[in-house]
């Protein structure tokens, strides 16, 4: 075997030799896919081997037929090969040295399974070809390039990024040959990178290699050539696989998780983040008084403060759950500008008041002017308004400067659209346009990568190339007056982008952190370092671009391929402005509170952290004590799983290392006990077959540590060790314990005789409740009889009972014999029977809950159910009825449920309806039919319903109290009517009942009734109509039925302003509010009376008032015709506007332009809103 190798510096670009008519494969595959075996390129279709290559001219046609063929080297000429199997790549990295190696393969087929070439030393590092003569577990030869280290020697994060390309030739015909090519970044973990399948085996001896009549290895001979180039790896992550990437380590900065989609949110925080004069006012607003997680502001300082602070990706869900937002919510992709149109309107409220109440105005925000300019007199109409953000068109426009050159483009308003300039100049030839008064420090352009298309009807992505600059002047697009005393030069600062398609798309964002230093990329949780052409060039969009001298395409010319990703939001600073945008945030700039917040956090998480590692060494230890059974009102001795903390019947709870002796352990429970640990002992719970729980024997031995008698219980149903702690009645004459049984010997042997272990538990008839009363000890020989001096005894009641009073006693396991740890439960009666009916407890269908004996109570206490009653939310008044419970009996009807829950509420159960729960929205679901009379339990858990398919809660009620019995309540129906009581800013619902025989009429005074208004005749005439999809729908007469009136519109109700109660119905025209694109709707549409003659701006001030809208909500909104004919072209309106004339039609609408601050759902969608 030999091997030649030989330096090269990049050089020029190959240009291939005439006249060789030697046959050659010639395959070319991708730099650009970090693949094994794969042969792709982008925008080079794959090349199979045939005898003859034709080339189609990328320019089309005008070439004659012989200049179509692309002439190929020959394996031994390496300048020329070189430029074949190594073209440009499309990341361009800078080229560092090329290097070629061959090596000489002898004896092919008497080879190992696996050879190395000899090693050869290139970019600063051994390098060596890995051959699989027979293949790599296939039946093709397997090539690889891999670095030459011995595997102690390899440089610790030792990486190196090389595009290289594998030629097999036949020494003795260098036309024949095959190669393949691509580039990976080698590392100590991906040491080798090449081709499992190279060729097939088959092909490579003793067959003509394509059509010529020599084969590929000749004589048990081949050359393998390795074109090796070493590229710069300018951001530290070129080709790089990101297994256990460390974005902090790499970068120094951290990203933001992806709750699902919320990608879209993350780049617009981390853009904001990094505008620091933003993040200083968001620190100061004052939030230590409410430091909650539904306040934004306390929201976003968390993250910021994570962003400034953690080592890890911060999470946005505080953030996102201080919006407001559900979890259907965080799954949707949403509008990324209204998003922040939306926060930034949420923060200037939060600052009001503050030292940064007017910082965000001054950070982002200009002023724009809209005018009308008259070419031959002097006048002029405009309007000066503030802009936070400036939307510019893509479609049409090559690049950003073009883009402002038509946002300001002037319109000439001539001929037959000559303009009104008032009484005196009457019609004349105008310009109308828009220009800048100014610009603000940060420059928010949105690019409207997303558009309406007609055809389609549907939003559609717009990927035209758009380029935008890294540094631009604004001053051309600035009126002369403008303030020019600093220069208006501005530099990017941030490109936030989207890469896919309207339906499913990710976005992520570039962002240069500082004044001078590098771009970073910021995808969700992963920060890197950029290039300046991953922000500018692979964000402008369109087609890609092959690089200078890529080499033409073999065979065809394919369609061109689009890039997916492009830029839809630019942030500029303006030069000047830049070291106060980007002044530096410190620790000690964060609220003082807030750090102490998160120390004290840190420290909890901390301590968390240790008791998690520290977990398998402790285990739980639950006890029940004479305080706790005594408190326990159940039927058992307590509940395991209750809170010690807000239940005093809940066994005391204990957190102990595994090893400790039980002798610690009883003395630990003895002192919480208040008592001499050798008069406790502690008995081991055991689990019976009827589902309860009791004590099963003592703790003898206190020498085995905790976990040796846990492992050595009866059960382990529990987790932890579950025991009852005993307190010895009587002492000997030393002082030690006696107990009554399981007494230890001398020798160490636990005797048990015949007594056994009995709970006690005491029925109060008159209290209705039931609690323990301690323990005794009773000779299994004992009649039941005897037990009747001890209860006596235990309870203080002397030593006999008077004569017409017994004591009723009921072992509550119905056992046959008794045994340790068996309930006697008692009862003091004076019934002179002395006895109880025999009969099965009655069915709870009476008024009263009260029973007369324990075993009445005890089925009670198994068919108890706590039920919570809420007010209607709509029906109801929460305020007038607020929330309480109902302890209940599973099995009462549904007439006694209304009169349990009426006589709660002082209202005649008649007048109740009761409305089930949906189990996971809480809201109410379905009114409850009194039908057959069913049990509580059958409401609460209908038929067909489980455990995997439950619809709604089986603990809750929302209750109303109607007006009329339910009865009466069938005849009516039910209407909702929305009350607008200040134009159409105030809001009122109300379900009102009428008739199903009335009118509009009746709905009036019904309504007038419920809302506790004055009526017609005192307060004015009320008009009623429908609205569907936020768009007017008609007005029915008075005398209309209302069983006419549709039930998918919304009905609203208002006063007729004094000015339309005579107007004729023909002059009206109906008004709508839109966002942006008038297939966006909101609001409360409604009907506007107009005046002949009347400027719009004297229009304006009629519809302030008769909307209600003041002050600057009612200055932001901007006045549009949408004419059905053209409805996705609203013309705005101007001041000097007649809205007479212009809306001559009666499809024309007035579309109110604003932002729609409801949180309403619409078409099953929700709404982008912040809380």
């Amino acid at each position: 075997m030999q091997s030649d190798d030989e330096a090269y510096q990049p050089g020029l670009p190959y240009r291939p030799r005439a006249n060789v008519t030697r046959k050659q494969s010639y395959n070319v595959p991708s730099p650009n896919e970090m693949v094994v075996d794969t042969d792709d390129y982008v925008g080079v279709p794959n090349a199979p081997e045939k005898e003859s290559v034709t080339m189609i001219s990328p320019e089309g046609g005008a070439e004659q037929e012989a200049d179509q063929l692309q002439d190929l080297p020959l394996a031994n000429d390496y300048d020329a090969m070189r430029e074949v199997v190594l073209p440009p790549l499309l990341d361009e990295p800078k080229i560092l040295e090329d290097y070629q190696h061959t090596w000489t393969v002898e004896n092919w087929r008497s080879l190992g399974k696996r050879e190395r070439g000899p090693i050869f030393h290139a970019g600063g590092y051994p390098w060596r070809i890995l051959l699989f003569p027979h293949g790599n577990n296939t039946d093709q030869c397997s090539i690889y390039l891999e670095h030459g280290f011995e595997p102690d020697q390899i440089p610790e994060n030792w990486s190196c990024c090389v595009q290289f390309g594998l030629v097999l030739w036949n020494p003795n015909d260098p036309s024949l040959y095959v190669n393949h090519a691509a580039h990976h970044r080698f590392t100590k973990e991906e040491g080798d990178w090449g081709f499992t399948r190279f060729v097939e085996i088959r092909r490579m001896f003793n067959v003509p290699w394509e059509g010529d009549s020599r084969p590929l290895v000749e004589n048990d001979t081949a050359n393998i050539t390795a074109y090796v180039r070493f590229v710069e790896d300018e951001t530290g992550v070129l080709w790089h696989n990101f297994t256990n990437y460390d974005s902090k380590k790499e970068t120094g900065y951290v990203g933001l998780k992806n709750q699902g989609a919320t990608c879209y949110l993350n780049s617009l925080l981390q853009s904001l983040y990094f505008t620091n004069a933003f993040r200083k006012a968001i620190y100061e607003i004052p939030t230590e008084n409410d430091e909650n997680m539904q306040n934004s502001a306390y929201a976003l300082q968390r993250l910021f403060y994570q962003l400034q602070t953690s080592d890890q990706a911060v999470g946005t869900n505080e953030l996102t759950k201080s919006f407001g937002w559900e979890t259907r919510h965080i799954f949707e992709q949403q509008d990324v500008q209204e998003l922040s149109r939306k926060l930034m309107e949420r923060m200037e409220e939060k600052m009001k008041g503050t030292k940064a109440e007017n910082v965000l105005p001054e950070l982002f925000s200009g002023k724009i002017k809209t005018y009308i300019s008259c070419i031959n007199v002097p006048y002029e109409s405009k309007r000066i308004e503030d802009f936070w953000d400036i939307q510019l068109n893509v479609s049409g426009n090559k690049n950003l400067l073009e883009s402002f050159q038509d946002y300001i483009q002037v319109e000439k308003m001539d001929g037959e659209n000559q303009y009104f300039a008032g009484d005196e100049y009457k019609l004349q030839d105008a310009n109308k346009g828009v220009i800048f008064c100014s610009f603000p420090d940060v420059l928010n352009l949105q690019l409207k990568r997303f558009e309406y298309d007609i055809q389609r009807d549907m939003m559609m992505k717009i990927n035209d190339r758009y380029e935008f600059p890294e540094v631009f002047d604004a001053s051309p697009y600035l009126m002369e007056e403008a303030d020019r005393s600093e220069p208006w030069i501005y530099q990017l600062h941030g490109v936030l982008v989207h890469s896919g398609d309207l339906n499913a798309g990710h976005y992520y964002a570039f962002i240069k952190p500082t004044k001078d230093g590098w771009f970073y990329k910021y995808d969700d949780d992963k920060v890197t370092k950029a290039t300046l052409r991953e922000v500018l060039e692979e964000n402008f969009g369109g087609e890609y671009r092959p690089p200078h001298g890529y080499p033409r395409a073999p065979l065809q010319k394919k369609a061109p391929i689009m890039r997916q990703n492009s830029a839809y939001m630019l942030v500029y600073i303006r030069q000047s402005r830049l070291d106060k945008v980007l002044c530096p945030v410190t620790k000690e700039d964060t609220p003082a509170l807030l750090r102490e917040r998160f120390e004290e956090e840190n420290a909890l998480r901390e301590a968390r952290r240790r008791e998690q590692k520290e977990a398998h060494l402790y285990m739980m230890a639950k006890v029940i004590t004479n305080e706790t059974f005594a408190k326990y009102g159940g039927t058992d001795l307590c509940v395991f799983d209750a809170n010690p903390e807000v239940d005093p019947a809940a066994p005391k709870v204990y957190r102990i290392r595994r090893a400790t002796p039980m002798s610690e352990f009883v003395a630990q429970v003895a002192s919480d006990m208040g008592q001499d640990p050798s008069r406790v002992r502690l008995w081991l719970m055991v689990n019976r077959q009827n589902k309860t729980i009791r004590p099963d024997q003592p703790i003898m031995d206190l020498r085995p540590t905790v976990e040796e008698v846990f492992s050595r219980s009866a059960a382990h149903r529990d987790t932890s060790l579950r025991v009852w702690a005993e307190v010895a009645n009587e002492v000997n004459e030393n002082g030690e314990p006696v107990w009554p049984s399981y007494q230890s010997q001398p020798n160490g042997v636990v005797v048990k005789n015949d007594t056994i272990l009995l709970l006690l538990k005491h029925f109060d008839v008159e209290k209705q409740t039931l609690e323990g009363v301690g323990h005794i000890y009773i000779s299994k020989e004992k009649k039941v009889d005897d037990l009747v001096p001890m209860i006596l005894q235990k309870m203080g009641w002397g030593d006999k009972l008077s004569s017409d009073e017994k004591l009723l006693m009921w072992e509550t396991l119905k056992a046959a014999e008794l045994q340790d740890g068996d309930i006697i439960c008692f009862q003091r009666t004076s019934d002179k029977n002395g006895r109880v009916s025999d009969k099965a407890p009655q069915e709870a269908n009476k008024w009263s809950d009260r029973v007369e004996d324990a075993r009445e109570y005890y089925d009670f206490l198994e068919h108890k159910r706590t039920i919570k009653f809420h007010a209607h939310p709509t029906r109801s008044d929460p305020a007038q009825y607020p929330p309480f419970e109902l302890v209940l009996n599973s099995k009462i009807t549904y007439d006694v449920l209304v009169e349990r829950v009426g006589a709660h509420l002082q209202a005649p159960s008649t007048h109740i309806r009761l409305w089930t729960v949906n189990a996971s929205t809480n809201n109410p679901k379905t009114p409850v039919r009194r039908g057959t009379n069913p049990m509580l339990r059958q409401i609460l858990s209908p038929m067909g319903s489980n455990t995997l398919n439950v619809t709604q809660r089986n603990d809750a009620f929302y209750f109303e109290v109607l007006e009329m019995s339910l009865a009466e309540l069938d005849t009516k129906k039910n209407i909702k009517v929305t009350w607008l009581s200040e134009g159409i800013t105030k809001e009122e619902q109300f379900d009102l009942l009428v008739s199903k025989t009335g009118t509009i009429e009746d709905l009036i005074q019904a309504l007038v009734k419920k809302a506790k208004i004055p009526d017609e005749a005192e307060g004015g005439r009320i008009r009623v109509y429908e609205t569907s999809s936020n768009r007017f729908y008609r007005e029915p007469a008075r005398d209309s039925p209302v069983m006419n009136l549709n039930e998918y519109t919304q009905i609203f109700a208002e006063r007729i302003p004094e000015e339309e109660k005579a107007a004729d119905e023909n002059n009206f025209i109906h008004v709508f509010h839109f966002q942006n694109e008038v297939n966006r709707v909101h609001g409360v549409p409604f009907k506007f009376l107009l005046v002949e003659g009347e400027k719009f701006a004297d229009t304006k001030k009629r519809l302030e008032k008769r909307t209600g809208i003041k002050g600057k909500s009612f200055e932001k909104i901007k006045f549009a015709i949408a004419r059905r004919a053209n409805y996705s072209k609203p013309q705005y309106l101007n001041d000097d506007d007649e809205l007479w004339n212009i809306a001559s039609s009666e499809d024309d609408y007035l579309g109110f332009d604003h932002p729609d601050r409801s949180r309403s759902l619409r078409n099953g969608v929700g709404d982008l809103f912040l809380r």
